[in-house]
């Protein structure tokens, strides 16, 4: 099985090349990704948990969805498309920010990350793809940075630096449900 190559960019997302997801995550190279975050209609953050046997992070509570695109796909595009594939969601999202993180992830691996973050609302049930996510739960945003405080060690590093630094973006965008911008199945 062919692994999939990551876009590697420098700190103001311009490529610089392309290596292997294993190597990046290894030598801790700066690369382009992208993070999900889909909120119901009451504000709930619908997360994943990350299937167990994940090279990296395996059975932690993440966003929604979260991965890199390919080089040749549309940001926006590759995060609907990802997020489709992972939960079985289809819905409108967009670009709320971007920022880079560096973290320790477990099994000698780093991830150092151009994040940009995404969200969109929708009451769609999720399905999620067994190979990607364990479980799913809806929880709210208090209740969530809560549990963080109290069980670190349950969630992703890349969740908890994004809370932490654009907690209060992700939680007006929670509290915003547009008309027509929910998705009911």
């Amino acid at each position: 099985m062919k692994e999939d190559l990551l876009l590697l960019v420098d700190e103001q997302d311009n490529p610089t090349g392309s290596m292997s997801k294993r190597e990046v995550h290894a030598r801790g190279l700066l690369h382009r990704a992208f993070s999900v975050f889909i909120f119901n209609a009451k504000g709930d953050l619908l997360l994943q948990q990350r299937a167990f046997d994940k090279y990296h992070s395996g059975g932690l509570w993440s966003n929604t969805c979260c991965s890199h695109p390919r080089a040749e796909e549309d940001l926006c595009a590759s995060a609907g498309k990802r997020l489709f594939e992972e939960m079985h969601i289809s819905c409108t999202i967009q670009k709320l920010f971007s920022f880079i993180y560096r973290a320790q992830v477990g099994n000698d691996l780093i991830e150092y990350e151009l994040d940009h973050v995404f969200a969109g609302i929708s009451d769609m049930a999720p399905v999620p793809d067994i190979t990607e996510a364990a479980g799913w739960r809806y929880i709210g945003m208090n209740e969530l940075q809560e549990d963080i405080r109290h069980h670190p060690e349950s969630y992703t590093e890349w969740l908890k630096i994004c809370l932490d630094t654009y907690g209060a973006e992700l939680m007006a965008f929670s509290q915003q449900a547009p008309a027509g911008f929910i998705h009911k199945k």
